[in-house]
């Protein structure tokens, strides 16, 4: 005699639950069939990786190494994940993609592998023709003062944002739509090889470089010249010419002030892990400044994808970007408009290929499984019959 299961005895309620619902958040493949609800799993994770990073930044700083901020963010979605998608599927996708960003920084100071001529002269001399003025050399002699002000705390906050919050908008959308983070993902890396190309074909010096050499000392267009590591501040101004403060105490001569606003914020140990980060990277590859691309980018492919009030905080950061660059003498207005064409450019094809390929090739695939299940659910029709 069978026992109805109304009247089953109820489940002894113990540790086993609990083991159970952590046994299943710790899955690599869980059949989504038989998934069980495992938020406050989820949550409990969620809310320990938060106090983790937290504490992370707190004894080490802020994450400004990519390799490091994506390990840390993988640890955040792998408890994003529990309940909702398989594990294993974080480092399907993000290992690739770190791979190729890894292939990046082994790759981007090929020029000089091939030694090509640094450009001195080009950005600055575009630069004076469409405003008449160094913009860089204007901004810091009208808002520079002899100590940071609040506006450089914004500066230095917005410029070293493009360490983190791309990679950060990342990995929300990762969790959020797998799909649209493959087209995010693919965008990004071709944003930042076709500006590999830019520099390795055009390497360029910044607008600080600049101001510490003359003309005399970069007439063979070196890569890196004493003068550029100076530090004696060239009299003259060197290739921008001199600053004209409107502040008592700021000095008369372009400064790389894009770090200077830490100090303000009592993050000492910041500012020291981004000026040495700053001098192991490609201090010549200016053209195009893909500070500018990858927030431009970041814009425009969350434009459609957001509300108005997301529409105008995507677009006002690359704005934001551009403004520090200029100001803390690290870019060129004409470095800027390249990267914000290059990211417009990457945008347009990856539109053209959706349009051209991929939704022709979805809507194929969504004809043919309804045909095929419309072919089943005849076949078991007849079999009724």
């Amino acid at each position: 005699m069978s026992i109805d299961e109304s009247e089953a005895p109820a489940p002894h309620r113990g540790v086993e639950p609990l083991l159970t619902d952590l046994g299943k958040a710790a899955e690599l493949d869980p059949d989504m069939a038989t998934r069980r609800d495992l938020t406050w799993v989820r949550r409990v994770a969620i809310g320990l990786w938060a106090i983790g990073i937290f504490a992370e930044f707190w004894v080490h700083g802020l994450a400004f190494d990519r390799t490091r901020l994506i390990l840390l963010m993988c640890f955040g979605m792998f408890a994003a994940c529990i309940g909702r998608r398989r594990a294993i599927t974080v480092v399907v996708d993000w290992l690739p993609f770190v791979l190729i960003l890894l292939l990046y920084d082994w790759t981007r100071n090929v020029a000089q592998l091939i030694d090509m001529p640094t450009q001195w002269h080009l950005a600055p001399d575009i630069d004076k023709w469409m405003f008449g003025v160094n913009p860089t050399v204007w901004l810091q002699s009208h808002l520079k003062h002899a100590e940071p002000t609040w506006w450089e705390v914004v500066t230095s906050v917005v410029y070293i944002s493009y360490f983190i919050v791309p990679y950060a908008m990342a990995a929300i959308l990762w969790v959020r739509d797998r799909a649209v983070w493959r087209r995010y993902a693919a965008c990004f890396l071709a944003t930042t090889f076709l500006a590999l190309v830019g520099y390795t074909l055009l390497p360029a010096a910044p607008p600080w470089a600049a101001a510490r050499c003359t003309a005399e000392q970069v007439v063979d267009h070196p890569r890196d010249p004493p003068c550029m590591h100076s530090m004696n501040p060239e009299p003259g101004g060197g290739l921008l010419g001199k600053v004209e403060p409107r502040h008592d105490g700021a000095a008369p001569y372009v400064e790389r002030i894009s770090w200077r606003g830490w100090s303000v914020l009592n993050i000492h140990n910041a500012s020291q892990l981004f000026t040495m980060a700053q001098g192991k990277s490609n201090l010549v590859a200016a053209i195009p400044s893909l500070h500018a691309g990858l927030t431009m980018l970041l814009a425009l492919f969350m434009w459609p994808r957001v509300k108005a009030l997301g529409k105008t905080l995507f677009m006002a950061y690359p704005l934001a970007m551009a403004f520090a660059l200029v100001f803390t003498a690290e870019h060129y207005v004409i470095d800027i408009l390249l990267g914000w064409a290059l990211a417009a450019s990457v945008i347009a094809v990856c539109r053209w290929v959706d349009r051209r390929w991929l939704i022709p090739r979805q809507e194929r695939l969504r004809a043919t499984a309804e045909r095929t299940d419309g072919e089943i659910t005849n076949q078991k029709q007849e079999l009724d019959i």
